[in-house]
């Protein structure tokens, strides 16, 4: 499937975090309004912290919330590089939503062990209502870095990672098509650092990010920094 994009640019990080908090909310509102549940998928990396901060002071009914997350690393609970250890304490921390509908990853199991747990978590789970997720500057997207295995993605919903680019190498992810089993995706891009890795997903480069691929297409939310130029 070809992937569909629509470009939303701001003008700075700020704004693009606060219009990202806004726009999980309005999901969120529509997807309890539909179905009275809210199945989310969070993004790791920096730029979502910005965006969950602004969701601590959001008006929202957190008990319809039931939250996944696109990879784990692979360390101890509460290991401070963990993505659920920092998202919780950018925002979890302050808002009511029921330890049960929390859904971490049990990385600290190791790659293979946890991956094939998360897959059982997810099997009751159908389509998600909105994925969040970041580009890198390689073009990786959750922990589905560019290479051969980029392949593999395609034949399981959630990924044993070993020796990934970054560290720590292991890890695990959901794949691209568990990822693109959605009714929307974001992406939360910033910085002039990200600008290469954009450049590419423009031109249609066979980038990671562009392996998402969900049937009402991809929302890119990024700064002027990150765009860089004009298409």
């Amino acid at each position: 499937m070809d992937q569909i994009l629509r470009w939303h640019v701001y003008p700075d990080a700020a704004d693009l975090a606060s219009r990202g908090a806004q726009a999980i909310v309005r999901a969120s509102r529509e997807a309890i309004a539909a179905r009275g549940v809210f199945h989310l998928v969070l993004a790791g990396g920096e730029t979502p912290l910005a965006v969950y901060e602004r969701l601590r002071e959001a008006k929202a009914d957190w008990s319809a919330w039931h939250l996944y997350f696109g990879d784990e690393r692979c360390r101890p609970r509460g290991d401070p590089a963990r993505n659920d250890t920092r998202i919780a304490a950018r925002w979890l921390e302050y808002v009511p939503i029921p330890p049960d509908q929390i859904h971490s990853i049990p990385a600290e199991r190791g790659p293979e062990a946890a991956a094939t747990a998360y897959a059982r978590t997810l099997e009751a789970v159908g389509e998600f209502d909105l994925v969040l997720l970041g580009l890198g500057e390689d073009g990786h997207t959750a922990s589905l870095f560019p290479g051969p295995a980029l392949e593999i993605a395609q034949a399981t919903d959630v990924l044993p990672v070993r020796d990934a680019p970054k560290l720590p190498g292991a890890r695990v992810s959901l794949s691209a098509s568990r990822l693109s089993q959605a009714r929307q995706v974001f992406f939360f891009v910033q910085g002039g650092a990200k600008r290469a890795a954009v450049a590419a997903w423009w031109r249609g480069e066979d980038i990671p990010a562009r392996r998402i691929t969900p049937p009402q297409g991809v929302d890119v939310l990024l700064d002027v920094q990150a765009l860089g130029w004009c298409p």
